[in-house]
């Protein structure tokens, strides 16, 4: 048997108990979750945010690192997994024969899933995947660092690659984080090693997560709250000389927040969107196209960039801000979730 925190209904708290160990099928491996990282995507699962036609009871859960417990009968010896191996799981897995998953783009497949949006997820103590989910780690850094690297560690990265692709950044750029939360502390990090020399900004209402950002390697922070665009924008110009930014890594997905990023662009800016904190983009159309601005929305990131996201987390170049949590208490850290309130991430241990 093994703890399991399950839905079973919209809106509702999870409950906490114990169910049968998942049986492995023959090309999958059951890994033993050693950390968990809670997401503001699972209190909006909870709540609704997604849809409600997912059938119950369904497990959250999609930022998992742990160790081998069980390999499947079927699965190659190519693989190089053995039991006891750590690894991190990466939690899309696309059908495998769309032109997203030919070009290795599995979690944007129109007919794939998710782990953690279905019955297992790291919310349990074992959870059964596919293999070729798994990326082997050192086993240099501990599953409450990596866990929140699946999905946290990896949004921004993917975010910030594209921005990278679009020339915006480098050398006499400015470059603006906004949001910093779970993802936000990892874009600063992102936007310090992929931004060519760009002077990074990060923008946000919290003083103790800008003071995380400063320790991340922020060269400027700059707290908006209760400012208006102006004062905003004059706050900008005192800490860099410039009224305007490059580009913009969004990971708060507010609506006031992404009409900002786009009131601050210079010409032939872009901005990167990944938080999901509303439903709507709402900005003036015409300085979307005079000024040639453009706005790359982008979701999690695929298999390989998670193996870099990893490789730079063994190489010591990304640090972690976590809060363990205990399984018992996970209901009451969804409710904090959802307010905000944790500086980094939470992430749930067994042991």
């Amino acid at each position: 048997m093994m703890r399991a925190a399950r839905m079973h209904g919209y809106k509702q708290p999870l409950v906490l108990e114990e169910i049968p160990i998942p049986a492995v099928g023959p090309g999958e491996v059951l890994v033993k979750v050693g950390g968990a990282g809670m997401c503001r995507t699972d209190f909006q699962l909870i709540d609704g945010y997604f849809g409600t036609d997912m059938p119950m009871p369904a497990t959250p859960g999609h930022e998992i690192a742990g160790t081998i417990d069980r390999i499947g009968a079927e699965v190659p010896a190519a693989a190089g997994l053995a039991e006891g191996d750590p690894v991190v799981v990466f939690g899309p897995r696309g059908d495998g024969s769309c032109r997203q998953c030919h070009r290795g783009n599995e979690h944007i497949c129109n007919q794939g899933h998710w782990i953690g949006f279905g019955p297992h997820g790291g919310y349990q103590e074992y959870v059964p995947v596919a293999y070729q989910q798994l990326i082997k780690v050192s086993g240099n850094l501990s599953p409450l660092s990596l866990a929140p690297l699946t999905d946290a560690g990896l949004t921004p990265y993917r975010g910030l690659k594209k921005l990278q692709a679009a020339g915006v950044l480098g050398p006499g750029t400015t470059l603006a984080v906004m949001g910093i939360g779970g993802l936000g502390a990892y874009g600063v990090q992102y936007a310090k090693l992929l931004g060519g020399g760009a002077t990074v900004v990060a923008f946000g209402r919290n003083a103790e997560k800008l003071a995380l950002a400063t320790e991340n390697g922020a060269d400027h922070t700059i707290n908006i709250g209760g400012r208006s665009e102006d004062e905003a924008r004059d706050a900008l110009e005192q800490a860099t000389g410039r009224r305007e930014f490059d580009a913009v890594i969004e990971c708060a997905g507010a609506e006031e927040s992404i009409r900002l990023a786009f009131s601050l662009l210079a010409t032939e800016g872009a901005v990167a969107s990944v938080g999901l904190v509303g439903n709507r983009v709402d900005i003036s159309l015409f300085p979307l196209v005079s000024r040639e601005y453009s706005l790359f929305g982008s979701f999690w990131g695929n298999y390989n960039d998670l193996t870099e996201v990893v490789a730079l987390a063994e190489a010591g170049k990304i640090k972690d801000s976590v809060t363990p949590v205990n399984f018992e208490d996970v209901n009451d850290h969804i409710d904090a979730l959802g307010r905000g309130d944790f500086v980094g991430r939470a992430v749930i241990v067994y042991d």
